[in-house]
């Protein structure tokens, strides 16, 4: 992970007899910012901008943890020190797993949903310390390359995670997962490096209730050792919105906010701040106003929290009496707490890529089966459709490379390649293979298929009779399957699905519309791409026609469509989906409480005529207006 400032250059609080030191130490006594009134001679406010992980206001004063920046000085040996350095390395793994084993019966400190989310990726940290890629790489550099363990453990981890990242920021919508990964092979090395060279890991014993923990970087491990009931708040310079930390942060529901740049530097410990969850900011020393509108906002959002909290025994109905079906995206199993927590009507997408991550050899049937009835299990009857594996270029998983099964694909343009069901067509036996696990699985519960990357009627044929295959085969096995079988769906994230809808709704069960891609591929942008970022709008003229386009071709034949991605959880854009016809809605767990209100609050029928109104329009910044001025109107 790229740091600007290591965290050991934060600095240290000084006691001071001076009105500033005077101000400064009310404000450490003061737990909820009522004695923090500033004086004539106390620091000028300031405010910082982040990303916004977990909605809420909190008031607090600082608390530095601070760690030593590990940065391994590169060691050369001799021939004759090779195996005494890999009995060093042996060491250190030895005692990582035996720390990680010790942290994981550590959970039971931990609210439900943090366990669930922490236990999967201890698990994934011990199968890297085992016979991995990863190892194997750290003993050959010693072997081949002369270097000492530190050094191997170093060049080896940051040579996969750059891997990992460079093709991660390729695009797609999977990028969110290899950036994990590449987080997760860090994590490790730095672990390992740590016990090499005897460093001490960072400890939050001394952290008092009430503070603000405010650190360079938060790992998961990290917030494995957090207690939530002492804890205000948290605000890092580093981190976004899809790693395992901030999934572990939202299972403890801690105001957070990370990529807060340069924030250790500017709050030494014992500063008064405020952390914004919800609008992603840090205000340091704040005036008397500002402090008053924080402890406004903070009841506010209790209250909110409550009217959340009752809305998850409500249906999602609009006021016209039509039903919408809120369910949740899962791209890890640990997430499925979160998804009963925000009281979400199945499961929308679940993205089946993690089985094959973090492992040596492809998961078999029987592996995939159990996992898969698992989740299915575990939701009760609720809807669960499994998108089958989207392999694609940022997504770098071991077991596929190692197996011959994915090609090199082309520098340029990467997400023209070869991906999703393109892969899996080239592929049958490993197509075939996640075919069998789904319908096996599938007498646990509701279950619908989903087919990734779809731009012909061929390739759904094609799909199909891949499918009706599986079924023959599992038959004549005697395997148990669930009547009616799963229906196949495909997902419209292309201009050329969208635009064929008419067609493809002749041959699909179900669309599921990705206006993520759908977006990305419309208007040829990667929002991870800085200098195009700002191109990238989901609210463009192009975008909304092409899904209007597929919304009418699905609904005309009477097939079931949905939409997930960044539409789908924002609810300024729910009355416009609804009025586009959309009655099915997947999303990030946390978002469905909010869109859950939106849908409650408005009239399926205002809605259809306020949609008739933006697709008059040719202008994505007067729909953004109009999307403002009706979600006004109806609060």
């Amino acid at each position: 992970m790229n740091r600007t400032k290591p965290p050991s250059a934060v600095p240290a609080a000084k006691p001071s007899p001076t009105k500033t030191g005077a101000g400064r130490a009310r404000a450490v006594k003061s737990r909820d910012g009522k004695a923090g009134v500033a004086t004539a001679t106390s620091p000028a406010e300031r405010r910082l901008s982040g990303i916004a992980i977990v909605e809420g206001v909190a008031i607090g004063p600082v608390f530095g943890a601070v760690e030593p920046e590990i940065k391994p000085t590169p060691r050369r040996i001799q021939a004759a020190d090779i195996e005494a350095e890999r009995s060093r390395l042996d060491a250190a793994i030895t005692q990582s797993k035996k720390q990680l084993v010790k942290l994981r019966a550590r959970l039971d400190m931990l609210p439900e949903e943090s366990q669930a989310e922490i236990a999967p990726l201890i698990d994934a940290y011990l199968q890297m310390l085992g016979p991995s890629r990863l190892t194997r790489g750290m003993r050959q550099r010693i072997e081949e390359g002369l270097v000492a363990a530190e050094t191997a453990v170093h060049d080896a981890g940051e040579a996969m995670a750059t891997a990992i990242t460079a093709l991660a920021d390729e695009g797609g919508e999977q990028r969110a997962s290899a950036r994990r990964h590449a987080d997760e092979v860090r994590e490790i090395s730095r672990r390992l490096i740590r016990n090499l060279t005897r460093q001490p890991f960072r400890s939050f014993a001394a952290l008092p209730a009430g503070a603000v923990l405010v650190c360079e970087y938060l790992r998961p491990a990290d917030v494995a050792l957090l207690d939530p009931a002492r804890l205000a708040a948290v605000a890092a310079d580093e981190g976004g919105a899809d790693g395992h930390t901030a999934i572990m942060l939202r299972a403890l529901g801690v105001p957070s906010v990370l990529g807060v740049a340069e924030l250790t530097a500017a709050a030494p410990p014992g500063t008064l701040a405020i952390v914004d969850g919800g609008k992603g900011e840090v205000i340091l020393n704040p005036t008397p106003a500002t402090l008053a509108e924080a402890r406004r906002a903070v009841t506010s959002f209790a209250r909110q929290r409550q009217q959340w909290a009752r809305l998850k025994r409500l249906p999602a109905i609009t006021t016209d009496h039509q039903e919408v079906e809120l369910q949740a995206n899962l791209e890890l199993p640990a997430e499925l707490p979160l998804i009963a927590q925000a009281g979400a009507a199945g499961i929308g997408l679940l993205r089946s890529e993690f089985l094959f991550m973090n492992r040596e050899r492809i998961p078999n049937e029987d592996q995939q089966t159990e996992i898969y009835r698992g989740i299915i299990e575990a939701m009760g009857g609720d809807p669960v459709t499994i998108r089958v594996l989207d392999w694609s270029g940022e997504k770098e998983i071991d077991a596929l490379i190692a197996e011959g099964l994915v090609p090199d694909l082309p520098p340029e343009n990467p997400a023209l390649s070869v991906r999703g069901l393109r892969l899996l067509l080239r592929q049958p036996d490993l197509f075939e293979t996640q075919l069998a696990a789904i319908l096996r699985a599938a007498c646990a519960g509701p279950v619908r298929i989903l087919l990734p990357m779809v731009t012909t009627i061929a390739e759904l044929r094609l799909a199909r009779e891949v499918f009706e295959r599986v079924v023959r085969r599992l038959r004549r096995r005697g395997e148990r399957l669930p009547e009616p079988l799963p229906p196949l769906g495909i997902m419209i994230e292309t201009p050329a699905a969208a635009l064929s809808a008419d067609a493809l709704a002749l041959e699909a069960d179900f669309f599921a519309i990705g206006s993520n891609d759908l977006t990305m591929y419309t208007l040829a942008v990667d929002r991870g791409e800085a200098i195009v970022a700002p191109l990238y709008d989901p609210l463009h003229p192009a975008v909304l026609r092409l899904m209007q386009f597929a919304i009418e071709a699905a609904l005309l034949l009477r097939k079931p469509v949905s939409v997930c991605g960044e539409l789908a959880a924002n609810p300024k854009f729910t009355p416009l989906l609804l009025g586009l016809g959309l009655r099915s809605f997947s999303m990030n767990s946390s978002a469905v409480p909010r869109v859950k209100q939106a849908v409650r609050q408005v009239s399926a029928e205002a809605c259809a005529r306020f949609a008739r109104r933006v697709m008059e329009q040719n202008d994505s910044s007067l729909i953004d207006e109009l999307l403002s001025e009706f979600a006004e109107a109806n609060e």
